[in-house]
């Protein structure tokens, strides 16, 4: 049978999954459903302890929970294609144009990541046999 702990285990890895996630990512849409995955794990973990104490006082919390996520997401989602629209972009820097005049820019000192380093990756056409180097030699 599944107890207690097992429940606030795989909360705690949601929420922590989640956390790990909206920290590393630069992409507005991913941070964002990172942030819905941190709000299930805390969700479940309400349900189970309801669930443990034999009160509807978790089911309660986790419905208002549920609510408030439902409506974030439309008003992020509005406000990601509003930003993308005008700036044909969804990363998270873009947020530094909507601070007031008198607030200074926070400035990323690292750069984007680059993980290809040739720009134009050739691959070979489907279906036919890619040359190896020995036999380049003897064409």
């Amino acid at each position: 049978m599944i107890s207690l702990p097992h429940f606030l285990i795989v909360g705690a890895v949601l929420f922590g999954l989640g956390l790990v996630g909206f920290l590393t990512r630069r992409n507005l849409i991913t941070m964002f459903l990172c942030a819905e995955m941190m709000l299930q794990g805390v969700v479940l973990n309400f349900l189970a302890f309801g669930k443990y104490h034999g009160h509807l006082g978790g089911q309660i919390a986790a419905l208002f929970i549920i609510t408030v996520a439902a409506c974030e997401a439309g008003l992020a989602l509005a406000m990601f294609l509003a930003i993308y629209r005008r700036t044909k972009s969804l990363d998270s820097g873009v947020w530094q144009e909507l601070r007031e005049d008198r607030i200074p820019a926070t400035v990323d000192t690292d750069p984007l990541p680059t993980f290809l380093e040739d720009p134009d990756p050739v691959l070979t056409p489907a279906g036919a046999r890619p040359i190896r180097a020995e036999e380049e030699v003897r064409v």
